[in-house]
């Protein structure tokens, strides 16, 4: 079996084994990004010379019995607004086009602990705001299973770098559905934690009360063990959480017997595609059909969820990203007459049209005469949001939904019409305002061969049963795909799927 077919997991147990060289796995996954990348797009950076270096010393330590954990030796990647320690970081903008930071992030240093290779910095949407990886200053990063579609936004790059299989899994950070909805597009898995689960010490902030770091992953099973390996209180976080219990991997459980799933209406009607909406009600009937209790339920608030959150993040990013005016770091214009005139052409220079954009925005509704009617408005808004959840979570173990309204859009569609993508971000946002967990996992693909996600939301710190549903589903689909193989001579097919269906998404869920 090819080394780039094996799931983080199995490539970990094969390294463990000495089947495989760490040397040889990252060498493997080096040779598919040189061979995809100038189609796909998918890093700012790589480090093949590092990579290798790293991937010798971790070798050294297996052998010495010094790491012996399941992502050991595996090649991974980091989206670009994660710091690591003197290496390129740009936030995919060019006012940081030349920034290597004196130190590394939590996270990654995290995954380093656990013996992850670390690959390079994937592309974004610049200082992660889009939806689509087209804002990038490094040009878009296109869809593996399409080129000719994009693959969400802002961790695009990382998603698309999962699906290539240019890497065995990856970070990426969410803000408003920067996890889920590419994933959804490229057909991984990504989670999006609980907010103050995974430290944001060295992401370079967008919307502080918002952001927050996860996997992006091949399939649930190496999802629970990215997210184990990341997870951590971290004193330098003042947002950092102690939890009691970081053994994530133990919800990998077939079993969803008694659990109650929510369906919001609000979610399933007007402005879902068909195929998105049949994709992801026959999820459920097959969750239903292991013993859940699902059934649909009226979520509200729905409509004020992407007024809310784009004044909330727009005034958080306008604030953060005040440090960047070519003083300390980063790109600095040339020409300027004096320290005021320097700022203005930095900053004029060095961000692009949507980061400007979503800076004004912010600087408007924090300004003084609208403080009150947009700002604090938003912020009651996110406050009876967070209860509609917790209403929901009183009567639900969990809520079950679509990623995104469609499949992957064209290239350049979405751009057009800023006001179309940010409504596009419309199933995901809530989440982060009201700091909850949800994953997305792939649940089949439309007429055009593109991947459809189903979107898992749980309470707070529920992360385990979210993991268990996703990973019973996977469990459900890949028996049914391996029957569909057995079943393939005669032409019959498991009851319940097609083209489009389980069997597919088992197949990419389990295989690169």
């Amino acid at each position: 079996m090819e080394i780039l077919e094996f799931t983080a997991l199995e490539l970990g147990e094969k390294i463990q084994r000495r089947e495989i060289s760490v040397r040889e796995a990252a060498q493997a996954a080096l040779a598919q990004a040189e061979a995809a990348e100038p189609a796909i797009n998918s890093y700012v950076t790589l480090d093949p010379e590092g990579a290798l270096a790293q991937a010798d010393e971790i070798q050294r330590k297996i052998d010495a019995g010094e790491l012996a954990g399941p992502l050991a030796g595996v090649p991974v990647a980091v989206k670009d607004n994660m710091c690591i320690k003197g290496q390129l970081t740009t936030c995919s903008s060019k006012i940081l086009s030349n920034f290597k930071p004196v130190y590394t992030a939590e996270a990654v240093l995290n995954l380093q602990k656990a013996g992850a290779v670390i690959l390079g910095k994937t592309n974004m949407d610049e200082f992660a705001m889009g939806s689509t990886t087209e804002t990038s200053y490094y040009g878009p990063t296109k869809n593996p299973h399409n080129t000719a579609h994009v693959p969400g936004g802002s961790s695009g790059g990382s998603c698309a770098a999962v699906a290539a299989r240019e890497c065995f899994g990856a970070l990426g950070s969410d803000t408003g559905g920067s996890i889920r909805q590419p994933s959804s597009f490229c057909g991984v898995v990504g989670m999006k934690p609980t907010y103050g689960t995974v430290s944001r010490y060295g992401l370079i902030a967008y919307g502080s009360s918002l952001d927050q770091i996860g996997p992006i992953t091949k399939d649930v099973s190496d999802c629970a063990a990215f997210l184990e390996a990341i997870t951590s209180h971290d004193p330098k976080d003042s947002t950092s959480i102690r939890r009691e219990d970081y053994r994530f991997t133990e919800a990998l459980q077939d079993d969803v017997k008694g659990m109650r799933i929510g369906i919001p209406r609000d979610y399933m009607g007007e402005g879902l595609d068909g195929e998105v909406r049949e994709a992801v009600m026959r999820a459920a009937k097959v969750l239903e059909e292991k013993g859940a209790v699902v059934e649909e339920f009226d979520l509200g608030l729905v409509k004020y969820a992407i007024p809310a959150y784009y004044t909330i993040a727009s005034a958080e990013a306008s604030s953060n990203l005040e440090r960047f005016d070519g003083v300390k770091y980063g790109y600095r214009a040339a020409g300027y007459e004096d320290l005021h005139s320097m700022y203005k052409k930095t900053r004029s220079e060095g961000f692009g049209a949507e980061v400007k954009r979503r800076i004004m925005l912010g600087s408007f509704v924090l300004s003084s005469g609208y403080y009150d009617a947009y700002y604090l408005k938003a912020l009651r808004v996110k406050a009876l949001i967070k209860k509609a959840f917790d209403n929901a979570f009183e009567k639900y173990d969990m809520i079950l939904g679509p990623a995104a309204p469609t499949t992957a859009p064209e290239l350049g569609s979405s751009l057009s019409d800023p006001l179309k993508m940010y409504l596009g971000d419309i199933y995901t946002i809530s989440v982060n305002l009201a700091g909850l967990p949800g994953m997305s996992a792939p649940v089949g693909k439309d007429h055009r061969g593109l991947p459809i996600g189903m979107q898992l939301i749980g309470n707070v710190f529920q992360e385990k049963k979210l993991l268990r549903a996703a990973y019973t589903y996977e469990c459900a689909t890949e028996k049914q795909f391996e029957r569909a193989a057995e079943l393939s001579g005669t032409g019959a097919a498991p009851a319940g799927t097609d083209g489009a269906g389980q069997e597919d998404t088992a197949k990419e869920a389990h295989q690169a």
